[in-house]
């Protein structure tokens, strides 16, 4: 784990999130936003690490089997259930993750995760959408084009939360991932792509019945 900073409340709860900052942010400010004092005073049987994104980005195959190796694997065997979860960028790359590793994690919690830049937007938009596009293989040569391709159907079974703000910046592409979802997994709250949004959203997580007492 020496080559990914992180912070966490590991204990021996029977549940665990893993959460992936965005870009350019730290783990710890994900605490420092009071993520964990949330859970805290909730009472909820759940603990929370942040993982620093930066060294995993969409193609870093590296500290991806990092992450995998030493944190969610072991972590799975002993929890009732293990998330996977990111803000911004951090969204995009723990979809990836999972994109490329299915049934490493029980759900998918996204905090206004970021959908992709304009190039890789504009070709499934020129195709019709994600459900008439067809990716070639130059395509799937870009790491954000293959969260796509997952998105087309992401797996039934997978536990999906995915909110952002109102006044997102990338509001309306971040709908376009929400859509891959079913309705009840989707949430909008005041704000824009700011801890405004971020935390109340966290807290309407914790508030959806994932980790009962």
């Amino acid at each position: 784990m020496s080559d990914l900073r992180v912070v966490s409340t590991l204990g021996d709860k029977p549940h665990l999130v893993v959460m992936l900052p965005g870009m350019s942010m730290r783990a710890g400010e994900i605490f420092d936003a009071g993520f964990a004092e949330a859970i805290a005073q909730r009472g909820l049987p759940l603990d929370l690490m942040a993982v620093d994104a930066s060294g995993i980005g969409l193609d870093a195959s590296a500290t991806w089997d990092i992450l995998q190796n030493d944190i969610l694997t072991p972590e799975r065997a002993r929890r009732q259930s293990l998330w996977l979860g990111g803000i911004s960028l951090g969204g995009m790359v723990a979809m990836a993750h999972v994109a490329a590793r299915p049934g490493v994690v029980d759900g998918l919690c996204l905090l206004a995760p970021y959908p992709g830049s304009l190039p890789s937007v504009n070709v499934i938009a020129r195709a019709g959408g994600p459900d008439t596009w067809q990716p070639s293989e130059a395509d799937l040569r870009d790491p954000e084009l293959r969260v796509w391709q997952w998105l087309k159907s992401p797996p039934p079974s997978l536990q999906v939360f995915i909110g952002h703000g109102r006044e997102d910046r990338f509001s309306e592409r971040i709908q376009q991932v929400a859509d891959r979802f079913p309705p009840a997994a989707q949430h909008t709250v005041d704000g824009g792509h700011d801890w405004a949004a971020w935390l109340p959203l966290w807290t309407r997580f914790l508030d959806a019945g994932h980790f009962v007492r």
